[in-house]
């Protein structure tokens, strides 16, 4: 799903093109003139786009009636593999993108790479914003040489796992948070814990949800405790097979596929959202902003179903985004408002009353509203306390230029090990080699 860098020329062009005529047509009245320049109209249209749940539609109404003069528009494509080659194209082009874009943390470097491409947020009064988020989160939003601000923060990925209570009580296994988070606390008692399970619950139902989950969430837990890289060190030199952190994730998660703990499908896939609402997992990691996608996926009928315990081996983060402007954008100043408004702490925090998305903001982290909630639909959970503690204290994992294309060719092998149709003896040199290509280094 994602654009590699020597694929597909032409139809990347062609989706350019289109893009850019979109563009063109939306920013435009009938006659031509741009909406808010004194035309026919006052009004300006901003577009955002996003990925995933960000949780902002009723920041969207709060911000409309508060600035008559403003309409939102959110372009949302709920998978994010698919979101990063259309923005990477648009930004290249120079047209076709939002006034607002999202940023996930693993195409940021890449994009600070390019700050003269954004708008620098300090023109517009972030500067005064800087407490007002995690220092991590400020910094990364920084280009390399410290001469813009890019992006501002949205959330952090503190990690937990969610289970499916009914299953685990057909299982016989306890089916009270505490009592899972005891019986996994490592990632072998974890395996050893799903092999339980699946002799006792037979039928079609696996244990986890996709290899490539537990293999990003292991994968970050471990380089968070170590080197703080993954498949690139901070000079952007492939470093994926020296690095213990990535084997250590590779192996445990081959584990679990030959143990027949895991259903073969895509994270986020049309096969894993059916697999969701067909009740054909019981476990799934869960950063924060994951609550928000289960809910979606899963609909009412799993309400009070899920639970949230700990995730083994320690915490740990996956994910996490800013908001940026892009100098295209015909109205800077009102866009850099609207991501001001997003990320303040009261924006973060109906962000995360909406979708779960742990807020980067101190400020919001220490709300009685974040520290005091509980997710109905996961039966009740703490969430507030289970994500909060540790966002503070997370360490930001180096993410290299083409860590995405990396990612994806290595999860390509991790599902096809689940899928039988690669050997776990061979996989993992398969998995370099696939992993130096997607790099441009093979």
């Amino acid at each position: 799903m994602r654009v590699t860098r020597h694929r597909g020329r032409v139809t990347a062009l062609a989706m350019v093109l289109s893009a850019a005529l979109a563009a063109a047509t939306a920013c435009s009245g009938d006659d031509g003139t741009p909406s808010g320049s004194g035309g026919s109209s006052d009004k300006i249209t901003l577009t955002v786009d996003d990925f995933g749940t960000f949780g902002y539609q009723e920041l969207y109404k709060q911000y409309e009636a508060q600035h008559p003069n403003i309409k939102i528009n959110e372009r949302n494509v709920p998978k994010l593999d698919d979101y990063t080659p259309r923005l990477q194209q648009w930004i290249a082009a120079g047209a076709g993108a939002g006034d607002v874009v999202a940023i996930e943390e693993g195409i940021m470097v890449k994009f600070k790479a390019q700050p003269d491409r954004f708008v620098d947020l300090r023109k517009y009064g972030a500067s005064a914003l800087r407490n007002d988020f995690v220092p991590w989160k400020w910094q990364g939003g920084m280009s390399p040489d410290g001469s813009k601000l890019i992006g501002l923060g949205t959330d952090v990925g503190s990690m937990a796992l969610c289970y499916r209570r009914d299953l685990f009580k057909k299982a016989g296994l306890p089916s009270d948070r505490d009592a899972v988070t005891k019986l996994w606390p490592t990632w072998d008692d974890f395996i050893n814990t799903g092999k339980n399970f699946t002799s006792k619950i037979g039928g079609g139902t696996k244990f986890i949800d996709s290899p490539e989950t537990y293999y990003n969430t292991i994968l970050m837990q471990e380089a968070g405790k170590g080197t703080n890289q993954t498949y690139f060190d901070q000079s952007n030199k492939f470093v994926m097979d020296s690095n213990p952190a990535v084997k250590a994730a590779w192996d445990e998660t081959v584990k679990m596929s030959q143990a027949g703990l895991a259903n073969g499908v895509q994270f986020l896939s049309d096969p894993w959202s059916q697999a969701l609402k067909k009740n054909a997992f019981a476990t799934a990691p869960c950063p924060a902003w994951m609550l928000g996608l289960i809910k979606q996926f899963g609909g009412a009928g799993q309400s009070g179903e899920w639970d949230v315990a700990g995730v083994p081996g320690g915490g740990g983060s996956w994910g996490g985004s800013w908001l940026a402007v892009p100098t295209q954008s015909k109205h800077p100043k009102e866009a850099a408002d609207l991501v001001k408004f997003l990320t303040s702490p009261q924006g973060q925090i109906g962000a995360f009353k909406a979708a779960n998305n742990l807020p980067s903001s101190p400020q919001a982290l220490n709300d009685p509203a974040v520290k005091a909630f509980a997710n109905p639909y996961f039966n009740n959970a703490p969430v507030g306390q289970i994500y909060g503690p540790a966002a503070t204290s997370l360490k930001p994992v180096y993410l290299g230029a083409d860590n995405q294309e990396v990612r994806q060719a290595v999860e390509a092998d991790i599902r096809a090990i689940a899928q039988g149709k690669l050997s776990p003896a061979s996989g993992w040199d398969r998995a370099v080699s696939d992993a130096k290509k997607a790099a441009g280094t093979g």
